[in-house]
């Protein structure tokens, strides 16, 4: 099971869109381009979206094997954050930031409360 809960655990979420066809082995190879240390795997999950924004996957090292859960919209897209940087390829969030773009809160604009926000 993947908690996102757990304040231990790392967001890797992939800002350039994604082949979905793609399974554990091709979304693993895309995520191995994004880290150079294969510390960061441990209690991270990587996130990939495709170009219309209306599908979603997750990819989770559990330390025994990887996991791969899958989301399609019925309406809409995802809001997806773009770049901050030239270049930028990925973007660290905090588990209850994946939980809203999961929900459908476009994270442009939105704030958390300080009495919500956790110190990494």
């Amino acid at each position: 099971m993947i908690a996102l809960g757990r304040s231990s655990i790392k967001i890797h979420l992939a800002l350039d869109p994604c082949d979905m066809r793609k399974s554990f082995n091709g979304l693993y190879d895309i995520a191995c381009q994004h880290v150079d240390d294969n510390r960061l795997w441990r209690e991270a999950i990587f996130v990939f979206t495709n170009k219309r924004r209306n599908r979603i996957k997750l990819l989770y090292f559990d330390g025994t094997g990887l996991w791969v859960a899958a989301k399609r919209l019925e309406k809409g897209t995802f809001s997806w954050p773009k770049p901050s940087e030239p270049g930028q390829k990925r973007l660290k969030l905090a588990p209850e930031a994946l939980q809203m773009v999961l929900d459908g809160v476009d994270l442009r604009g939105a704030t958390l409360k300080p009495w919500y926000e956790r110190a990494e």
